[in-house]
């Protein structure tokens, strides 16, 4: 009977030079071995060619490694790189490379599916099946340093994880998953170069402050009103724009890092002067700035575009409130490159 066999990612470094130990090597084989799974990224076994064929087979024997496959990759006229990418239950997730000509961006997923009920969201569509593991979060990002270094010349420069799901619901998994990224036995990548998008659960975006976590925060807002925001997101009827205010104060107090909100106008829905009032009220509070979101419309309801005029508005109001604000144009709409709502993150 064949045993049921453990993802050798799951271990740390210390449970594998056990697990050499225990079987009569040396504790440095775990050491190589580690640095394979992760600084190398290797997804075989037969890779690891400075361990013994007997080793090999005995890791081959007593562990698999459940990396993902990008199934398919789309590019776009933008030069945006969707991936649809499989994972070792044949679920799908989706991550995408945003190239500028500066530097290249990878958003990421951290569910399938979501946890959350945003009306305007393709995700929120399905329904949350699981959680990504850590492995399958930093594969993503492998993937798409190689598609950076294969097509644009260099490697990755930027992180975002707004991609399929609400990061802070996987809370454990993506800081392991950032810990590994910016260790130097993993990628090296500094955590200043990664921003985690949440669309704002309070007592996390406190538990990120306590834990002194280095990378920088998003958060989706979309309106200063709670009703708005409700219409918006439903979900948010649980968390109240004051209990997203106090937690937000909180961390700018640990971390005296800036928030960025993303924040997308439509038609009927937050474009009046009220709704630019209100953000402008609520962008007071912490130090921060703005990303005024292109919408990508999912299908013909009441979630659409707002005018130019509409976004015109809310840059001259912010503007003049001394808040500094940019518009996202949409990227990939040739290949329906959203996650979620993906924008130009440069």
């Amino acid at each position: 009977m064949e045993i049921d066999k453990k993802d050798i990612r799951s271990l740390t470094k210390e449970q594998l030079r056990d697990f050499f130990v225990a079987n009569g090597d040396k504790a440095f084989r775990g050491n190589q071995v580690y640095e394979w799974l992760w600084s190398k990224a290797s997804h075989n076994f037969e890779d690891m060619t400075n361990v013994s064929k007997e080793t090999r087979e005995m890791l081959q024997n007593n562990f698999v490694i459940n990396h993902i496959k990008v199934d398919t990759i789309q590019r776009s006229e933008d030069g945006t790189v969707k991936n649809a990418v499989r994972l070792h239950d044949d679920l799908i997730v989706e991550s995408v490379l945003i190239p500028t000509k500066t530097r290249t961006t990878a958003c990421v997923s951290s569910q399938v599916g979501c946890s959350l009920d945003c009306n305007f969201c393709a995700t929120a569509r399905l329904k949350r099946m699981r959680n990504l593991n850590p492995d399958e979060i930093y594969d993503q990002v492998v993937a798409i340093d190689r598609e950076s270094r294969l097509y644009y010349n260099r490697p990755l420069s930027n992180i975002v994880f707004m991609g399929m799901g609400e990061p802070l619901m996987n809370y454990p998994n993506v800081m392991k998953a950032i810990d590994k990224i910016t260790s130097n036995e993993g990628l090296g990548m500094s955590p200043k170069r990664i921003t985690i998008s949440t669309s704002g659960i309070p007592k996390m975006i406190k538990k990120m402050a306590d834990d002194e976590v280095k990378v920088k925060l998003a958060v989706s807002l979309h309106s200063g009103i709670d009703e708005v925001r409700a219409r918006i997101m439903p979900f948010s009827i649980n968390f109240p724009l004051k209990d997203l205010r106090d937690s937000l104060e909180y961390w700018y107090q640990k971390t005296k890092s800036k928030i960025t909100y993303e924040y997308v106008v439509w038609k009927g829905i937050n474009d009046t002067k009220e709704a630019v009032d209100a953000l402008v009220k609520f962008c007071k509070y912490v130090p921060c700035k703005v990303n005024l979101i292109e919408y990508n419309p999912i299908d013909d309801g009441e979630f659409q575009q707002a005018s130019s005029e509409a976004i015109d508005l809310y840059i001259k109001t912010l503007e003049k409130n001394n808040i500094v604000a940019k518009v996202r144009r949409s990227r990939g709409k040739d290949i329906d490159a959203a996650c979620g709502q993906l924008a130009n993150k440069s």
